[in-house]
């Protein structure tokens, strides 16, 4: 509770109150002084210490949770979840995201299949519908914590890799070592409410929110290698993206 007894707020700044807590909680559970499991103070409590209303208080709190950083649970209170996984938006894996921000990602390989392409699958790797593509399905974890289910289809001759690889490195340095770098692809996001299978490997409820990513990706050449529909938790994951004024 240090942390939270740090709170300080700027009255004259035009940022507004809810805002500044919301942030420099945020900030103490991302530099490890709030730690997962740890319990807040009631907001009723935290509003008196801060001199602020309940209302500013609970918006504060509600904006972490909505983020995934907090959880509220009858008879319990507040608690810290853990740090939420942030990626950009940009061409790469989260495999190497993961790593690249210091956290240790390990996967387990739930499919690994040479499957006859559907429609979709050959019209989006322009295959013939049936023809053989490799299917491979992993659970990725963050430092132990599910986080995403990845589904992909390549072209069979892609794939030359054993099931350790597969579970050991990401796709898109196993690609790397045979010639094939992603140099464009396509994304488009959207959400869906877990099933129980899905739920039960990720770790949440059925029904939770997911968000959804789907990604065509394409080598130098314009060949299309990889087809991907990711599935990741809400709780604990987002997009970030830099948006600019032309």
């Amino acid at each position: 509770m240090t942390a939270v007894a740090e709170l300080s707020l700027d009255r004259a700044s035009p940022v507004p109150l809810y805002f500044q807590i919301a942030r420099q909680i945020e900030a103490a559970i991302q530099d490890g002084r709030l730690p997962a499991g740890e319990r807040l103070e009631s907001e009723v409590l935290l509003a008196k210490k801060l001199g602020l209303s309940r209302p500013t208080m609970r918006r504060a709190l509600q904006e972490l949770v909505d983020k995934g950083l907090l959880v509220r649970r009858r008879g319990v209170g507040t608690q810290v979840v853990r740090n939420g996984v942030t990626r950009s938006v940009r061409l790469s894996s989260l495999h190497d995201d993961l790593t690249a921000s210091g956290q240790h990602p390990t996967t387990q390989l739930l499919a690994h299949e040479v499957v006859p392409a559907d429609s979709r699958v050959a019209a989006s790797l322009d295959v013939p519908e049936g023809a053989d593509v490799v299917h491979l399905r992993r659970l990725r974890r963050a430092d132990g914590e599910p986080l995403a289910l990845l589904a992909n289809w390549l072209p069979a001759e892609l794939v030359p890799w054993s099931a350790d690889e597969l579970q050991t490195r990401g796709l898109y340095a196993l690609l790397r070592t045979i010639g094939i770098r992603i140099c464009v692809a396509s994304q488009r996001f959207g959400a869906v409410g877990a099933s129980a299978a899905d739920a039960r490997l990720l770790g949440e409820r059925k029904g939770a929110a997911l968000l959804t990513m789907e990604r065509l990706a394409y080598d130098g050449s314009g060949r299309a290698v990889e087809l991907g529909s990711h599935l990741y938790r809400a709780s604990l994951y987002s997009f970030e993206m830099t948006l600019v004024n032309s």
